[in-house]
């Protein structure tokens, strides 16, 4: 196919793009969502502080509750996330990893607080797709979507470790995006603001104070794990349905692991997304997967299937 016009995004906005990291900064470490392992999130802090980096864990971070599936109590985490945003000492704030309990504690954060703290580098995917949403639409903040390193793949995942380890210390060198498998479903070339995550979150804050009204105009990235076909339907129906979908200007689809055989997924990913009539890049190698990219959000990015790239007008961080 000869490459087209790059269509115009004129809805989702740009965001403010927090600082790049550099040797000596501390870094605060949250648990918004579910458990953390101790032992995991230990040699995750390790490799953290070889990048030269100061991990500052979180009071709460290793807290028990009650329901086994959340990282200590609502308003806890909601105070932790708040405290390090805050804190001019942190350089950035990374999630330890993902699970479920984000959605509990995002009404429960002291938004008009930290609208007044300076931007810094925020990190985190799956569950933590609902705090992306929030910092767009209540911040006007540019986040990292990417590995975290209370998780079994940040420590399995070499590939994904370097790339975010250069999104946040060398961000020019990483503006290009491209996974070997990565193909077109629709082809194209489309211009927009990246945003997105995880689709199962995407669909469930639909309707919320943090969600934000409509993707038109943007580079959607979409991502999931463990969720039947059925249900990916349904969440991809309800976005349909709901008119969030209505003007977007591409799709980039990362992993579905455990989601079913991948050319099913691939299926029905085409039956619901194909109709947008927008390009679509498959297998981009970001989200529940090994290796995984980061991807930052909030950045106007370019996505062009006939090189099965999303590049990024500017460095992710500043």
């Amino acid at each position: 196919m000869t490459r087209g016009p790059v269509r115009d995004a004129v809805r989702v906005p740009a965001l403010v793009r927090p600082r790049r990291l550099v040797a000596g900064d501390r870094v605060g470490i949250v648990a918004p969502a579910g458990p953390v392992p101790q032992a995991m999130l230990e040699a995750g802090l390790d490799v953290l502080r070889d990048w030269g980096l100061d991990p500052v864990v979180a009071p709460h971070v290793l807290d028990d509750h009650p329901s086994g599936y959340l990282a200590g109590a609502d308003q806890a985490r909601a105070d932790d996330l708040r405290d390090a945003w805050c804190d001019p000492a942190l350089a950035a704030v990374i999630c330890a990893r993902g699970g479920y309990g984000t959605q509990r504690m995002a009404d429960l954060l002291d938004w008009d607080a930290m609208r007044q703290a300076t931007p810094k580098a925020f990190l985190g995917y799956s569950d933590i797709t609902v705090l992306h949403e929030a910092f767009a639409s209540r911040l006007g903040v540019a986040t990292l979507h990417g590995p975290m390193p209370g998780t079994p793949a940040f420590l399995a995942d070499t590939a994904g470790r370097e790339h975010l380890r250069r999104t946040l210390f060398t961000p020019e060198e990483v503006l290009a995006l491209h996974a070997p498998a990565a193909r077109a479903l629709v082809p194209g070339r489309a211009a927009g603001v990246t945003l997105g995550g995880c689709l199962s979150l995407l669909a469930s804050d639909l309707g919320t104070r943090s969600g934000r009204p409509s993707a038109a105009g943007g580079i959607l990235l979409l991502e999931d794990t463990g969720e039947e076909a059925y249900r990916l339907d349904r969440f991809l129906t309800q976005l349909l349905r709901a008119g969030w979908l209505d003007g977007v200007a591409a799709v980039a689809l990362g992993s579905w692991l455990g989601c079913g055989p991948a050319d099913d997924v691939r299926a029905l990913l085409l039956d619901r997304l194909g109709p947008l009539g927008v390009p679509i890049l498959d297998n981009l190698g970001f989200g529940h997967c090994v290796p995984s990219l980061t991807i930052p959000l909030g950045v106007p990015a370019v996505l062009d299937t006939t090189t099965a790239t999303l590049t990024a007008d500017l460095p992710a961080l500043t």
